[in-house]
């Protein structure tokens, strides 16, 4: 598999390259479908400016990366285009091995219930072979890497891409069983993005699972693993604040990057929930619904953690959806890393109920953002509304394909339990109905 994966980088890099030395990449860094107030490069551009004069990057409302992007860039800004391709090659290569890694698990796991005779025997459909197990992995690299929405982010020079680069190392670290490295690349996710720490929790099941603590059981080693876990997490997110802080001689960061991204001052448009909403909104009501919004991101993590506690790479995948759909300053390249996820769930197609409803209205949705947009901005013939109505019909399409795969990973799951072809009392065929 070694041959496949390096034509797709060399593939992958090519077009990138192409891109950025053509006219459409000044294009591309504009759009808001691919940059926010956030991840736009050329608020880094300014940010590095303002560095070079002696002044606080965070002095004005331009700029509101990390105090470690900046610095990254300061001594990178000559390589940005490389260093952009190289985070989307190792984000590619590191799902990649995990995907493989995590097949492996799968397959003993399945090998295993099946010599015990835990699934009945009408469940064989519904097993995985060895053949699609050997391709998934190269699948979820095509997918990350040859995605529209990864090609855009990073010809834009998104800092999204270094950012889903750290989150793809992270379920690396996780799937390996490196609890360390785990927690580590959780502090560098969540100090991107704090809506990344909801990932503690599959984690943390993750790894349990791996060495063998039983959630229910074992109380004492439960928690004392939970602890030891909190502990790294902390402990790195601890030293990597106060490394910013000298960094940058000051807490200035705080209120300009996490204070900016829950309180969401900018109302710039983008392909989220926010910026049309409260640019609408009555002041004195902006607290109440900022806190409904904003809650909405963490509120689904301790129902889904209870429920799929047995599958947390599965739980890990909707975390990463959720926080995509959600947050407050999403551009298409946060969707781009779960929706890499999509052939590790291949087993699941014959139960998807609108795979080609949600297919359809995500490609119409792509093509009419550029379109309501100079319609709006441009030729003045269309307004906000319209730009609005297709940033929801993508939130509602990403949100029907996510339930669809959850609709369908239970239903996999309930059949594996009783069987594939479920009877009545009386021997007549049954219907599943899940609620």
């Amino acid at each position: 598999m070694a041959a496949p994966l390096t034509i797709l980088v060399v593939l992958a890099v090519t077009i990138r390259a192409a891109l950025f030395n053509s006219s459409l990449s000044k294009v591309i860094a504009e759009r808001v479908e691919v940059v926010s107030p956030v991840t736009s490069w050329k608020r880094v551009v300014e940010g590095l400016a303002l560095l070079d004069l002696g002044v606080s990057p965070y002095a004005g409302d331009v700029f509101h990366e990390t105090p470690l992007v900046i610095y990254l860039f300061h001594f990178l800004v000559d390589y940005a285009e490389i260093t952009f391709v190289l985070a989307d090659v190792i984000a590619a290569v590191a799902l990649y091995m995990a995907v493989k890694d995590y097949n492996k698990q799968v397959f003993r796991k399945q090998k295993f219930a099946l010599e015990m005779e835990q699934y009945p025997l009408d469940c064989v459909d519904l097993m995985r072979s060895p053949k699609e197990m050997y391709y998934t992995p190269l699948k979820v690299a095509i997918f990350y890497l040859l995605n529209p929405f990864t090609i855009l982010s990073c010809v834009a020079k998104s800092t999204c891409g270094l950012n889903n680069c750290v989150v793809a190392l992270f379920i690396l670290a996780t799937v390996k069983g490196n609890v360390l490295l785990s927690a580590i690349f959780l502090s560098l996710a969540t100090y991107q993005s704090i809506y990344l720490f909801t990932l503690c929790a599959p984690a943390l099941l993750y790894l349990m699972q791996r060495q063998y603590i039983p959630v229910n059981l074992q109380r004492a080693s439960f928690w004392w693993f939970v602890a030891q876990y909190a502990f790294m997490y902390l402990g790195s997110v601890f030293v990597i604040v106060c490394l910013s802080f000298f960094l940058l001689g000051s807490w200035d960061y705080l209120p300009s990057v996490y204070g900016f991204i829950l309180s969401v001052p900018d109302l710039t448009p983008n392909i989220g929930l926010f910026w049309y909403f409260f640019a609408e909104m009555f002041e004195h009501f902006r607290l109440f619904f900022l806190c409904v919004f904003q809650i909405n991101v963490f509120f689904y993590t301790l129902p889904l953690s209870i429920k799929l506690k047995e599958h947390p790479l599965f739980l890990m995948f909707m975390q990463l959806a959720l926080t995509s759909i959600f947050k407050s300053y999403p551009t298409v390249g946060d969707a781009s890393l779960y929706l890499a996820f999509l052939p590790v769930w291949s087993d699941l197609h014959r139960f998807l109920r609108n795979i080609f409803l949600v297919t359809c209205t995500l490609l119409a949705c792509s093509a009419l953002f550029p379109v309501l947009w100079h319609l709006w901005i441009y030729a003045g013939s269309a307004n906000s509304n319209f730009f609005y109505a297709v940033t929801l019909l993508f939130t509602v399409a990403q949100i029907l394909l996510v339930s669809d795969y959850f609709y369908a990973f239970l239903r996999r799951e309930h059949h594996l339990s009783y069987g594939l072809y479920l009877k009545k009392k009386d021997g007549s065929e049954a219907a599943l109905v899940l609620k």
